[in-house]
């Protein structure tokens, strides 16, 4: 997620005040900060935002409106100062802020960030959050909180910019009585800062949507717990209490829509810690540096109207931090000022050098560029009374949750020019605790509809723009760590297993510090390593398992027998070298625009392929079409890497099915490790179905490139994982279970998150029903028939539409031909294509085409004559006879009825 923000720059004579126990307390700093990166304020001019402010008040205007206000120092007598950017004045629980004159209308950066929260449904602790440029405006007695609008520009068109402002609104966030007169000689007044106790950043809309209740904000038992500031900024740290009157009973016996709060101890009632920063933009604005398609760096986006020159007035600034060398003339040069990131205290000590090592891996993409200790660690004190999630420190924190599985690399920026000014990485405890909790019972839910539950109270672009790469790693770790478990060559608890932890958090900690540098997801990074080099422990040791730590990359586990390379990513790839010199490397402003042309221009090189989450699929509601582009694939072959994945599954299973459990483990072990399996299976599915009707893209710009920007992929890789979903995910036999095993896996009777017994039915046809519905999608359909105006006179050798159907429906339908019997596994596998073959012949969907849906109902016509065959056949058991009895009927109601085409 990308948001917006700024670093700190020293302490220095900081003092701040915290309420403890309703009393105010002088609170000095235990240790002072090193200082990180700092620039001054920005100018008003720096780029004038499109919604308009009214003019300053004249000095003149705001002595009439104040003469009837107490005088300054009756309002803060007894009050303790604390000098900054915006004084802050505060006296047991009333706190002030100074607004100086000058500050009037300028700019500045306003962040809320959260604390602390409710630990589930997506409201967690330790999590960067909004910001916006804002501005404070006085309208009479009345202090006015801005956002100001920066999202249509006309810079050096004066007339125009005029015009914008009158077109484009600026956003009210708050606004306050005037609470004093003017200072005779700081020329400044008093805001009550109470009017912070609200709900600015509209965090009760997220805590509807996660419980489906109106909590209310409770400006009455919400307080200030602490604030401080500095030159360049101040900080306040907020209490807020939300409540509801009452618990609806529906709510209680799970009748409703309502689903109250699990971890508090009154449903009714929780507090949520947020953290206020006021800080200054930098006085002279960062050089921004435009953004290339050929590779991805998150961005600040504007539209610039200055002329009607260009066909597309949107420009791209990406994210970068503001890093110059010391000497401009060294090769190699420390920065002017580093990239420093803190080690928050809340951080499991275990995990500290991981975590480090994870973050000072990316000085290696720096020193090639020319930096030295562009990117340094310092870990927080124990001691220390300031809270990394202030505006002066780009961070590490660990959070909890009850159901917290995510790590997120957000970071917030200036919009005018898109510098990064700081970044509050959070790491859930899913490597402490590991993330076998989440996957005990998962059988009749997707990923998405598990990650729907999970961020249940973020919004839309949170969720859109959300990394859960260090959930679903863990869960990948658990995989490999109990599969090697089985093989008797990993004992829990091991030296050997620590490390493999600590390799997963150190791989994880890179992926994330990436996106805090300004790089999206890269979902083609896996696919530059061959997979014999996968094999190859030297090789991979050294250059790591995949071209790039910005992939979702899954774990390079050996079927039994085959050789072993390095199990996880331990260093950066090509790409992130690559995209860290377009975004940082220095570069004459007069050279710059062809240098970072050749610098893009190296997208041709293979080992720089590149795909972000659009094209993997499943982001913003896009449908994935490049089989190359997936989360959690390995190697340059991701078909044979689903095959494999299917293999380690099935020689889980086997192992853990002959396995005598042993007392004193975990009981719910085998449980686990079944549905483990499972998860696996459903990769599979995704990683084969996304070939049929697949299309290979790249991102070349007009005249840079002769290839062409999709290519189908090859019919006979099409037809071979046609085969491979027919063969192994429909087929009976890759789900065999001994009655013995099945029978022996209890629930966890003293927690219970599963009751009964598992279905395995129900766990086969989860993963079989995503392939379903991806062969049937309209988006295949649309491009298998269209492929063959991208053949030409190859069109022959094309995987038709009809092929696609008929072979899926044989596959399916394979014992009606036979007269065979048909078990509960197939039955359900057929129910699920009838009821998606009937729904198509009935009602029809806006996204097939024609020439599909008369396909289905040719193919429809050709199963209702296999069914009437099949359904005489009397040698069989009484529920393949009620099965296909049943089959039949609904056909030949779908065959009968009528249907409208638009």
């Amino acid at each position: 997620m990308k948001v917006l923000l700024t670093r700190w720059h020293a302490l220095g004579g900081l003092v701040a005040l915290m309420t403890l126990g309703g009393c105010a307390t002088l609170m000095f700093p235990t240790s002072e900060p090193a200082p990180g990166k700092v620039h001054p304020a920005a100018p008003v001019d720096a780029a004038q935002p499109a919604g308009g402010s009214a003019k300053p008040v004249s000095a003149a205007a705001e002595r009439s409106h104040t003469s009837s206000l107490r005088p300054f120092a009756d309002v803060i007598r007894g009050a303790t100062e604390s000098p900054g950017f915006f004084p802050l004045w505060r006296k047991d629980e009333r706190l002030w802020i100074e607004v100086p004159r000058e500050r009037l209308e300028q700019p500045f950066l306003l962040s809320v960030n959260v604390h602390s929260s409710v630990g589930e449904r997506g409201l967690y602790a330790s999590q960067m959050e909004d910001s916006w440029v804002a501005s404070f405006r006085r309208v009479g007695n009345q202090m006015q909180l801005v956002a100001r609008n920066l999202g249509y520009r006309a810079d050096g068109n004066a007339p125009l910019q005029q015009a914008l402002a009158q077109a484009f609104s600026d956003s009210l966030l708050g606004s306050t009585p005037v609470a004093s007169a003017e200072h005779p000689e700081r020329d400044s007044v008093l805001i009550d800062a109470s009017f912070l106790l609200g709900d600015i950043s509209g965090y009760s809309t997220r805590i509807e949507a996660a419980f489906r209740l109106p909590y209310n904000f409770d400006r009455n038992n919400s307080f200030f717990e602490q604030s401080w500031a500095s030159a360049e900024m101040s900080t306040l740290n907020v209490r807020m209490h939300f409540a509801t009157p009452r618990i609806p009973a529906s709510a209680l016996n799970g009748a409703g829509s309502a689903s109250p709060p699990t971890t508090t101890p009154d449903p009714r009632s929780f507090f949520v810690g947020f953290v206020y920063n006021f800080t200054k933009l930098p006085d002279e604005p960062m050089q921004p540096r435009r953004a290339d398609p050929r590779l991805g760096h998150f961005t600040d986006a504007h539209t610039d109207l200055s002329t009607d020159l260009k066909s597309n007035p949107r420009v791209h600034y990406i994210n970068r931090w503001r890093l110059e060398k010391k000497d401009p003339q060294a090769t190699l040069s420390e920065p002017k000022e580093p990239i420093v990131f803190w080690l928050d205290k809340n951080i499991p000590v275990r995990y500290r050098p991981a975590v480090e090592a994870g973050v000072l891996e990316w000085n290696k993409a720096f020193e090639r560029i020319g930096f030295k200790g562009a990117v340094v660690v310092r870990q927080q004190p124990d001691d220390a009374n300031w809270d990394t999630l202030d505006a002066r420190h780009a961070s590490v924190r660990w959070y909890v949750g009850a159901d917290a599985g995510f790590a997120r690399g957000p970071h917030q920026s200036d919009p005018r020019t898109g510098e990064i000014l700081d970044a509050d990485i959070s790491m859930a405890d899913v490597f402490t605790r590991s993330s076998r909790r989440f996957f005990i019972e998962e059988t009749g839910r997707s990923s998405q509809e598990r990650l729907a539950q999970l961020t249940a109270g973020w919004r839309t672009s949170q969720r859109d723009e959300l990394c859960h790469y260090a959930m679903e790693a863990a869960g990948e770790m658990d995989f490999v760590l109990d599969t090697l478990e089985e093989r008797d060559e990993f004992n829990a608890g091991s030296p050997e297993a620590e490390a493999f932890v600590q390799s997963v958090v150190k791989d994880t900690v890179m992926h994330e510090v990436g996106h805090t540098l300004g790089l999206k997801h890269n979902f083609k990074g896996s696919t530059v390593v061959k997979r014999s080099q996968l094999a190859d422990s030297g090789y991979t040791e050294a250059h790591g398992i995949s071209g790039s730590v910005m992939d979702y990359n899954a774990f390079n586990l050996a079927l039994k027998g085959e050789r072993q390379g390095a199990y996880n990513n331990t260093t950066l790839g090509p790409y992130d070298y690559w995209a860290i010199e377009y975004a940082y490397k220095p570069i004459d402003r007069q050279k710059e625009a062809a240098e970072l042309a050749r610098i893009a221009a190296r997208s041709v090189e293979p080992e720089l392929a590149y795909a972000d989450d659009y094209d993997a699929g499943g982001f913003g509601g896009f449908e994935g079409i490049d089989p190359l582009a997936n989360r959690f694939d390995l190697g340059d072959d991701p078909l044979a890497y689903a095959d494999k994945r299917m293999k380690l599954s099935q020689e889980l299973w086997q192992r853990v099915q002959v396995r005598e459990p042993q007392y004193g483990e975990d009981p719910v072990r085998q449980r686990r490790l079944l549905l483990s399996g499972f998860r696996q299976m459903s990769r599979t599915a995704e990683l084969a179905s996304k070939y049929v009707g697949g299309m290979v893209q790249v991102r070349d710009l007009p005249g840079t490139s002769s290839r062409r920007t999709y290519t189908p992929v090859d019919p006979a890789k099409q037809r071979e994982a046609l085969q491979l979903l027919a063969e192994g995910l429909f087929s009976t036999d890759s789900f065999r279970f001994r009655p013995e095993f099945l029978s022996s896996l209890p629930p966890d009777y003293l927690d219970r998150s599963a009751v009964g017994p598992v279905s395995v039915p129900d766990a086969v046809l989860d993963a079989q029903t995503s392939a379903l519905d991806r062969l049937l999608s309209g988006g295949v359909a649309t491009r298998l028939l269209d492929l063959p105006n991208y053949l030409g006179a190859k069109a022959a050798r094309a995987i038709s539409l009809q092929e696609v159907y008929r072979t899926l429906q044989d596959a399916v339908w394979s014992e009606v031909k036979a007269g065979a019997e048909i078990d509960r596994l197939r039955r359900n596998l057929q129910r699920e294509h009838l009821k998606r073959m009937t729904v198509m012949l009935t009602r029809g969907s806006s996204s097939l085409p024609p020439d599909a849906l008369s396909l289905m109902r040719y193919n429809a016509t050709q199963l209702q004559a296999q069914l009437q065959r099949a359904a005489a056949n009397r040698r069989v058991s009484i529920e393949t006879q009620a099965h296909l009895q049943d089959s039949l009927a609904l056909l030949n109601e779908a065959l009968k009825a009528s249907m409208s085409r638009s």
